[in-house]
């Protein structure tokens, strides 16, 4: 495939699934809307699919340090970051000028932000009952972040880059760790810091993905190589090496998760 079919397919998947050739979807991973759009496309991307698996795979990080692992804890605090994150804290974000453009309604925003948060809070509570009392600071911590971050309270001083990271990275390693081990080891803390340098990365990538997609109307200027190639400046040849990065560090985070669980398993045997 040459330079230029390479620019042409960049081109499309930049304006796939706005139904407008001439703007940019709002992610990479929305979901194709124009003459089927419904409901099904909306939540798909309002779930941010690579980066919820990106952050429960955080979570798998902290819970599977070490052994031995407890699938029932497992599975419950995975639920419990899927509700929060992937539905309640996604929901909450999408009120704030709907920046994925969804055509949801305000209040299954509404619902779908209090059922998420509410029942991974309730999933919190229960596991208090069984990890201990202190599970209750973590639970805390995850309400505070979410709502924090999300509507931009307290001056927005939790919607910055290093918050993002603490809360988006470390913050799951560390409650996973927790919940399965009734205390935070040196391991997770240092996977802890481990995962907020990657979540930091993803940060320092998508941010400028986003402007262009969101907030640019046009891409104008010439690249000049030292042999004389021209090569025309776009929106799309910006964004190609960003949005791969994020799915390369995406699937990444995904691969280790799943190496750790299955080195778990084995061990368990």
């Amino acid at each position: 495939m040459g330079h230029a079919d390479v620019s042409r397919e960049a081109e499309r998947h930049l304006a796939e699934g706005t139904g407008d050739a001439t703007r940019p979807a709002p992610a990479f991973y929305a979901h194709p809307r124009g003459a089927r759009r419904g409901w099904a496309a909306d939540a798909w991307t309002l779930l941010h699919p690579p980066y919820t698996a990106w952050h429960l795979a955080s979570v798998v990080v902290g819970a599977c340090l070490v052994g031995p692992v407890s699938v029932s804890r497992l599975c419950a605090t995975l639920l419990a970051f899927f509700l929060a994150v992937g539905v309640g804290a996604h929901a909450l974000d999408e009120l704030q000028g709907r920046p994925l453009r969804t055509a949801l309604p305000d209040r299954v925003l509404v619902g779908s932000a209090v059922v998420g948060l509410g029942g991974a809070t309730a999933l919190g509570l229960v596991g208090a009952m069984v990890v201990g009392p202190w599970l209750l600071a973590f639970v805390a911590a995850g309400l505070v972040l979410a709502l924090g971050y999300n509507l931009e309270l307290f001056g927005g001083v939790l919607h910055r880059d290093a918050w993002f990271a603490a809360a988006w990275g470390a913050f799951p390693v560390l409650t996973a760790a927790f919940a399965q081990h009734d205390a935070v080891g040196w391991p997770a803390v240092v996977a802890a810091a481990f995962a907020f340098c990657i979540a930091a990365a993803q940060r320092t990538l998508s941010t400028p993905a986003r402007a262009l997609r969101r907030r640019t109307s046009r891409v104008e200027g010439v690249i000049v190589r030292e042999d004389g190639t021209r090569e025309p400046l776009t929106a799309a040849s910006m964004l190609a090496p960003l949005e791969a990065a994020l799915k390369w560090l995406s699937w990444s985070m995904v691969a280790l998760a799943v190496a750790l669980a299955i080195a778990q398993l084995v061990n368990a045997r």
